[in-house]
Parts: C-alpha cells; sequence; structure tokens
C-alpha cells in the first residue's frame, strides 16, 4: 500500500495504484462469485464489521513507508519516501535497505498480547502482511532465504521464528478469524526484478512478451508461496492479494497507462500485461481452504469477493461487499513518532462505514522490536468500551434503506428488518423529528448503555423521538423495535 497523507484521494490512489480511474464515492462494477459456499462465508464475514490489519517487516527499523522507497517512481511516497544519508542514490539505498533482515530481530513480538488488545476492541479477524512488494517473506517459505526464518535474519535463532504461524494462531485461539495478506509483484525476486536490467518503475522490469519463459518462472514462484499459506498455516478464512497492477491488461489499457502523469512525472515506463493464472491459483487455494474468501485488491471480476476502498470512505451507502482499509495512525508502517487518530474520529469512521454497509479494517504498524506504540492499545480500549456498549447496532447488522438523515443520523438495520438502529453523531436533549421513520409501525425505543437519568421516548408528534438527560459527548445508539 502506499503511504497515506494530505492531499491523497481515493481516485489518485486508485489510478496510481491499480489504474482504474474512479472518482471518489464512485461505485465499481462487482462480479459474483459464482461458488455458493463463498458467498455463505461473504455473508457470515459481513457480520464482522471490523478488522485488524498489520503491516509489518525489516523496513519497521528504519521509520520508512514500507517496500516503496525502493520503487524507482518519482513519486511522494516512493522515491520521495526515503529517509537517511543514501536517500539520493538509488542503488546505495536500495542494497542498504535489501540488508535489513540482517538487523531485524523483533525479540519483542508478543502476539498473544496483540490478540487479546484486538479481541476486547471488538475486532473480528485479522490480516496479516506475510510478504509485502519488498519480496521479504514473514513466513517460512522454501522458496527463497529472503525471509524471517532465513540464516540471515538472527531472529531465526528463535524457537518460533516463523511469525506468520505465531500471529495467525494467536489470533485464532482468541476467536478472531485470519487473513494473509500477501503482494503479487516481487521486488526481491529475480523472476520479476530480473537483474539483468534495472528497475524502471514498480513493474515486471523484462519484455513477458520477449522472455515468456522467465515470466512462467515467476508464476510458478507465486503459486507456489500461496500454497505454502494455505497448507501450512491452519484455517485461513481471507487471501488479501495486492499489487493490483500485476493482471492481464488489453493493449489499450497499457497505452493509457503511458501517458498517465502525477506530481509532474510520468510514473508508469513499462506497462504491460502481467497475467498470474489467477482461476488456477483460487482453484488450488480453495481446494485446501473450501469457502476461501479470495480478496484481488482493485482487479475486477469474481476473484475480487470484496472490493476494498483504500484509507476513504464511500461518500454513499454500497450494495456489494466491501471493506474500508485505513491506518489508525498516519502510516501503515511503524514510524517512531507517529501520531495516532483520536479514538472518536476511529468510532465515528466505524459507524459511517457500517451504515454504509461495509467493513472496516485499521492498520497498526508494528515497531523494529515486535511491539506497538502504547497508543495503539490506548486507542483499542476505547474503542471496544464503545463497542461494549453499542455492539449491537454494528455486528450482525446491514445497511438499512435509508443510510442518513442529514449530518448528523446514521442508520443500521437487522437482517430481518424488525429491528432499525439510529446512531446520534451529535445527541443533544431534546426532541428530534426523523422523516425517514415515515410509515413505520414503531412498537418500542430504547437507548443503549442508558444511564440513570437518562431517557428516550417517542414524542407527541409524528416521527418525533425524544432525548432527555443524555451525559457525555460520545455516539449515542437508539434501538427501534417494530412491529
Amino acid at each position: 500500500m502506499p503511504r497515506s497523507g494530505p492531499g491523497v484521494t481515493l481516485s489518485f490512489l486508485t489510478v496510481i495504484n491499480v489504474s482504474l480511474c474512479l472518482a471518489a464515492g464512485a461505485q465499481q462494477q462487482y462480479f459474483r462469485d459464482p461458488d455458493t459456499l463463498v458467498q455463505r462465508k461473504l455473508e457470515e464475514w459481513q457480520d464482522l464489521k471490523l478488522g485488524l490489519l498489520l503491516h509489518w517487516g525489516p523496513y519497521s527499523q528504519w521509520s520508512v513507508v514500507e517496500s516503496w522507497s525502493i520503487c524507482p517512481e518519482d513519486l511522494s511516497w516512493a522515491t520521495g519516501g526515503r529517509r537517511g544519508p543514501l536517500k539520493d542514490n538509488y542503488y546505495e539505498y536500495k542494497t542498504a535497505y535489501e540488508q535489513l533482515p540482517k538487523t531485524f530481530n523483533p525479540s519483542g513480538l508478543d502476539p498473544d498480547k496483540w490478540a487479546d488488545a484486538a479481541r476486547n476492541a471488538g475486532m473480528k479477524y485479522v490480516i496479516f502482511t506475510t510478504k509485502h512488494h519488498d519480496g521479504f517473506c514473514m513466513f517460512d517459505t522454501k522458496t527463497t532465504g529472503y525471509k524471517i526464518t532465513g540464516a540471515d535474519c538472527p531472529y531465526s535463532k528463535q524457537d518460533k521464528a516463523d511469525a506468520t504461524a505465531r500471529i495467525l494462531d494467536a489470533f485464532r485461539k482468541k476467536g478472531l478469524k485470519a487473513g494473509t495478506y500477501f503482494s503479487k509483484p516481487d521486488w526481491h525476486c529475480d523472476y520479476y526484478w530480473w537483474e539483468k536490467f534495472p528497475p524502471t518503475d514498480r513493474n515486471c522490469n523484462y519484455s513477458i512478451a520477449k522472455y515468456p519463459d522467465r515470466w512462467q518462472q515467476f508464476k510458478e514462484f507465486t503459486s507456489t508461496q500461496i500454497d505454502e499459506l494455505m497448507s501450512n498455516y491452519g484455517r485461513i478464512d481471507i487471501l488479501w492479494l495486492d499489487g493490483g497492477w500485476v493482471r492481464s491488461k488489453s493493449a489499450e489499457e497499457i497505452r493509457n497507462e503511458m501517458y498517465e502523469e502525477y506530481e509532474g512525472s510520468r510514473w508508469i515506463r513499462n506497462p504491460q500485461s502481467q497475467d498470474l493464472d489467477m482461476a488456477s491459483i483460487v482453484s488450488r487455494a480453495r481446494a485446501r481452504q473450501p469457502g476461501l474468501i479470495v480478496v484481488d485488491r482493485a482487479v475486477p471480476g469474481i476473484y475480487q469477493n470484496y472490493l476494498t476502498p483504500e484509507n476513504h470512505i464511500p461518500e454513499e451507502g454500497l450494495d456489494y461487499p466491501w471493506e474500508t482499509c485505513m491506518p489508525m495512525a498516519t502510516s501503515w508502517s511503524y514510524v517512531e513518532d507517529d501520531v495516532y487518530k483520536p479514538a472518536s474520529q476511529l468510532i465515528l469512521n466505524l459507524v459511517d462505514v457500517v451504515s454504509k454497509g461495509g467493513n472496516l479494517l485499521l492498520n497498526i504498524g508494528p515497531g523494529p522490536d515486535g511491539r506497538w506504540h502504547d497508543a495503539a492499545y490506548q486507542k483499542l480500549d476505547s474503542l471496544g468500551k464503545w463497542l461494549h456498549t453499542n455492539g449491537e447496532a454494528v455486528y450482525g447488522t446491514r445497511k438499512w434503506s435509508v443510510w442518513h438523515e442529514g449530518d448528523d443520523l446514521r442508520f443500521t438495520a437487522s437482517k430481518d428488518g424488525k429491528t432499525l438502529y439510529v446512531f446520534f453523531l451529535h445527541a443533544d436533549n431534546r426532541p428530534y423529528m426523523i422523516h425517514s421513520f415515515s410509515g413505520l409501525s414503531i412498537r418500542r425505543v430504547s437507548l443503549l448503555g442508558r444511564q440513570k437519568k437518562e431517557s428516550v421516548r417517542l414524542g407527541r408528534k409524528k416521527n418525533e423521538i425524544v432525548l432527555q438527560g443524555l451525559t457525555g459527548e460520545d455516539i449515542r445508539v437508539i434501538k427501534i423495535d417494530l412491529y
């Protein structure tokens, strides 16, 4: 993922990452997977609402953006994301970056502590970066020595050095579903960035049409790694594939990419069709993991089981499965002095997402020692306390026919439609006229987490709800039981 920052919008991120130019809030075309077991698993996934994404690797030692600083694109988070004395010399910088595993020793890793914090925060699933674009594997692959269990990595001397196994096992034991983030491009693999040529952008750096045998080797390398993840790491619920530019492309798409500009740069220099044979990859994965949800991010088709707007909440409710992924701080990866979003903002984002029919995947970047910022635990604790009171309005709900009224009200509904929930983003002690209730037969209203002297009742006027005695500034939720 690119590093988030001021002025970066969905439409730009989408263009840069997947060459799909969509306006913020616009609906992409969704293709329903015909596998009925997958459909059932997706329905269950839509009940979960809140998950945790972990971006972690040796790059955390430098407090730099994950992977992108070795990408030779003249963009603010790629070449502009470099730090340190070598930042102006690409080859020296890349060489030093690729030596980072030799000093990567996260001896403070405590996945049970992470899993406890996530569960107590109300999170229901985890997605862990098993491999990012830089190619370093956080799992014990047999395809490369560039891995956390490799001989050059000091952490490999630990009794349980396979970070992916430890993390996924810990989260499953706490009742969370497990997902694996996996990067399709691999900037360390000689079958993708061939040493015969210098890399020029994020794409494969040689002509696939001219060297098809080499690309076939990369396809086999990639499918083998995914097979390992699907075979050796217990129950996997989600395969979350990143790097949407690695896909089959038409000649017209390739021509158009050549002329794309951003920040004064024609950043794509070697666009081409990069077909991995996703049908075969998914078939083998589901043979090992029946009903596996596959998220081939930003690649339209049946292997994008849900859509993933990045660091952005759509402007309107969406009728297909989707998930906003968003860092809890400002960066996806660890930054030593990073600033985390206020808990009130995280709660507001969650409410906004679920009212529009989506899930929220919040990201934390662990540090080089294997520990989280203290602020991450604090924010998760606050989120969990709010969900402990109001979770029934979040989990297992669906988008109502109307997702909002004005700026201050959001709605969700039970799946059977017999219960509605109203989120008051700025609750005041006064009557509210809720016009969206016209035509409803209301049996009862109640205030979730009601304290002494707080009350809610139907008003004398039609569609009127009266709140009295409310205290605090949290988002409050009214439950509406219908006849």
